[in-house]
């Protein structure tokens, strides 16, 4: 089978499409073929070797951790799923033509297989660090780089359970923002007086890493009020660096009784193959993304 591979850390050029031995589902996982992968920051920050403690790997290494895909193995002990059932969840080196999936749920009827496979780790670091952050209904979060995949999921749920919503992000993506239920502002010179002229700030989230983190505790008066999931130099001033993930089946779960009920929607802004993995780092690493980016198998 082919697949996506690096061999040393490094920039989006180290990234191979390689031929490699099929992967099997082992107890408690299913294999599936790839229909759809997604493209999440965390994958060029693996790849980077930023995070080798939350994310410990052997080179040469697959990449990609969610995916969407059809059922074509079931390791022991697996119940409720079968061969041909259409699935998205997490696993590992999901780019590539087939992967093991550690968690998953049947893909919500009316999602494409390119839709689905954006959702899994970016719904559930938005359950995640909202949790995290406290924040409650009738309380205003402050979301900077809101427009991406986890803001774009951050900003719905919040929104679901009553909470109100500052959103920054590029000039392009201000109707998009507002389109999520967001009070929209632009970042740079002057933002966070703009972010205080749209109301008080009780919690904060830096969904970008763009060296806000001292002006988040500055709006919200407390750096336990901040969480970052950007900036590996958050704890600096004091604010958690949220990297570790919580229970993936139950966010999945969550993600589902929200899209069925149409509370939830990431769009796809751009699909790539495989063979241009390089190209969706790229990408992905630039920012300004408006919903997902994803590799189509």
């Amino acid at each position: 089978m082919k697949r996506v591979s690096f061999a040393e850390f490094g920039g989006p050029d180290v990234l191979r499409l390689v031929d490699a031995e099929e992967p099997h589902a082992g107890p408690g996982q299913v294999r599936i073929a790839v229909r759809a992968a997604g493209v999440n920051p965390v994958d060029w920050r693996i790849r980077e070797g930023q995070i080798l403690k939350a994310h410990p790997i052997e080179l040469p290494s697959g990449v990609g951790l969610d995916a969407s895909g059809v059922v074509d193995e079931v390791g022991q002990g697996v119940e409720g799923v079968e061969v041909g059932d259409h699935v998205f969840g997490e696993g590992s080196n999901t780019y590539a033509e087939f992967a093991v999936l550690s968690a998953w749920a049947r893909m919500p009827e009316g999602l494409t297989f390119e839709e689905a496979a954006g959702y899994p780790s970016v719904v559930e670091t938005a359950l995640r660090i909202i949790h995290e952050v406290s924040v409650e209904a009738g309380q205003t979060l402050l979301v900077s780089g809101a427009s991406g995949g986890v803001g774009s999921a951050v900003l719905q749920i919040a929104r679901h359970r009553g909470i109100r919503v500052i959103g920054t992000a590029g000039a392009a993506n201000q109707d998009y923002l507002r389109g999520l239920g967001a009070l929209a502002t632009t970042y740079g010179e002057g933002w966070v007086e703009r972010v205080r002229r749209l109301g008080h700030v009780d919690a904060a989230l830096d969904l970008a890493g763009s060296g806000v983190i001292r002006e988040l505790v500055e709006l919200t008066g407390y750096p336990q009020k901040v969480i970052s999931i950007a900036d590996l130099a958050a704890p600096e001033f004091g604010v958690r660096f949220s990297g570790v993930a919580g229970s993936v089946p139950e966010a999945l779960a969550e993600a589902v009784g929200l899209i069925s009920r149409g509370k939830l929607r990431i769009p796809v802004e751009k699909s790539y193959t495989l063979a241009e993995a390089v190209a969706a780092h790229i990408d992905s690493q630039t920012g300004h993304t408006r919903g997902r980016r994803v590799l189509v198998v």
